[in-house]
C-alpha cells in the first residue's frame, strides 16, 4: 500500500452524500501545542474534509467495562487527562457544543450492545488534540462514545457497523487511538522497533485487504498484538472505524511514521 498524499486526497474527498470515516493515530499529547508533521497533516485533512452535520469521536481514552457510554452533555467539558507535561497544554480548551439529542439517538441505536446515556465526561485530549486541528474553530457539535474494554475485540468492528448509518445523516466518525501502542517499550529519539514495524504493516495489509475478522482475532494476532498493545484502549478505535466502513467505501492511508520508536502515527481514512 502507499500513503495517500493530502492534495491527493483532498480531490478525492468531492462532496457527498455519504461522510467519510477517519481514523488518526493521535500519539503524544505535545503534538496538540507542538508544530509537528503530524499536526500540521491534521490542519490539512480538515481543509480536506467535507464539513460535518456533527461530529463523533470513539477515543483510546474513554475506557468503559460492560457497557458503551454516549456523552449526552450539551457542552462537553474539555479534559485534560495526563500528568506532568507543560502548563500552556493544560490550558487547552475546544469549546465546542454537544449534540445531546443525536447521542441519545445512538444510545437507543446501540442499546443491543448495553448503551448508556452519561454527562460526566466531556473530551479527552484523543478528541480535543486532533479536533483543535481539522475544525479549529469549534464550531460543530461534538461527542463521545466509549470503548467497552470488557469485551472482544470483534465487539467493536459491531458498534461500527451499527454507527455507521449516521455517515448517511451527516456525521463524520472519528476514530482516534494509535495502531501500535506500546509506552513501556518508548524510545525517545530511537529508531522504530521491529515488533512496531511488523505489527502496523500487518494491520494495514489485512486493513487494505477487507479482512477485518483477521484484526479483531486476538488469538490468531497472539504474541505480536500483545507486544503492540500491552492493553488494546488504542487500538480499538481503529477497529470501530474499520467496522463502520464497507464496500463502497475507497481506503487512502495518511501518515505511516513510528514515533518514539514504539507509537504507530499511522492514519487513514474511508471514502466515497
Amino acid at each position: 500500500m502507499t500513503e495517500t498524499s493530502l492534495a491527493a486526497l483532498r480531490d478525492r474527498l468531492a462532496p457527498s452524500e455519504r461522510m467519510p470515516l477517519v481514523f488518526l493515530g493521535h500519539g503524544s499529547p505535545m503534538n496538540a501545542i507542538e508544530d509537528t508533521a503530524y499536526s500540521r497533516a491534521w490542519t490539512e485533512l480538515g481543509r480536506a474534509l467535507p464539513r460535518p452535520a456533527a461530529i463523533l469521536v470513539v477515543s483510546a481514552h474513554w475506557m468503559t467495562r460492560g457497557t458503551t457510554l454516549v456523552d449526552v452533555s450539551a457542552m462537553p467539558k474539555t479534559i485534560h487527562d495526563f500528568y506532568g507535561f507543560p502548563e500552556a497544554l493544560y490550558a487547552q480548551q475546544y469549546p465546542a457544543k454537544g449534540d445531546p439529542a443525536l447521542a441519545r439517538q445512538v444510545v437507543s441505536l446501540l442499546a443491543s450492545h448495553h448503551a448508556a446515556e452519561d454527562d460526566t465526561w466531556g473530551l479527552d485530549h484523543g478528541a480535543w488534540s486532533v479536533l483543535k486541528f481539522l475544525y479549529p474553530e469549534a464550531d460543530l457539535p461534538v461527542f463521545q462514545v466509549s470503548v467497552d474494554m470488557g469485551r472482544g475485540l470483534a465487539h467493536q468492528l459491531e458498534i461500527g457497523r451499527l454507527l455507521s448509518e449516521l455517515r448517511d445523516r451527516g456525521v463524520l466518525i472519528l476514530g482516534s487511538g494509535n495502531v501500535v501502542h506500546n509506552l513501556r517499550a518508548m524510545r525517545p529519539g530511537g529508531r522504530p522497533q521491529d515488533f512496531a514495524l511488523e505489527f502496523d504493516q500487518l494491520f494495514a495489509e489485512r486493513l487494505e485487504a477487507r479482512d477485518f475478522a483477521s484484526l479483531a482475532d486476538r488469538e490468531g494476532l497472539g504474541s505480536l498484538l500483545q507486544m503492540a498493545h500491552p492493553s488494546v484502549d488504542h487500538y480499538l478505535p481503529a477497529l470501530t472505524v474499520a467496522g463502520a466502513s464497507d464496500g463502497r467505501d475507497t481506503l487512502s492511508f495518511m501518515t505511516d511514521a513510528i514515533d518514539l520508536g514504539s507509537v504507530s502515527m499511522r492514519s487513514f481514512v474511508f471514502h466515497a
